[in-house]
């Protein structure tokens, strides 16, 4: 099993920044990604930013620029800095990781609890 501990977010304001950071344990061989989406009310589930295992990043277009990914591969943590943040990045942002874990070498994905940003003034 694979437990994600999520810390960051809360109530910022326009202009303002955040980071949000996540610990990855548990049977863990190896990790193909570590990265955050985030849910709006009404809206579906968004990619905001992933990075994998080689260093490759993804951004979400809405984010790029103002956003930064970074990885600690030995201490199994992501974290992501948001930065001039606008009312449109209020959503709840759940740390997302595939991992192959032990015993099986199975790949699966995994969730965090998610925790909440508002962007507000």
């Amino acid at each position: 099993q694979v437990q994600l501990v999520e810390s960051g977010g809360g109530l910022v304001q326009p202009g303002g920044s955040l980071r949000l950071s996540c610990a990855a344990s548990g049977s863990i061989f190896s990790i193909n990604y570590m990265g955050w989406y985030r849910q709006a009310p009404g809206k579906e589930r968004e990619l905001v930013a992933r990075v994998f295992s080689d260093g490759r990043t993804n951004y979400a277009d809405s984010v790029k620029g103002r956003c930064t990914i970074s990885r600690d591969n030995a201490k199994n943590t992501v974290s992501l800095q948001l930065n001039s943040l606008k009312p449109e990045d209020t959503a709840v942002y759940y740390c997302n990781v595939e991992v192959i874990v032990r015993p099986t070498f199975r790949q699966g994905r995994y969730w965090g609890q998610g925790t909440q940003v508002t962007v507000s003034s």
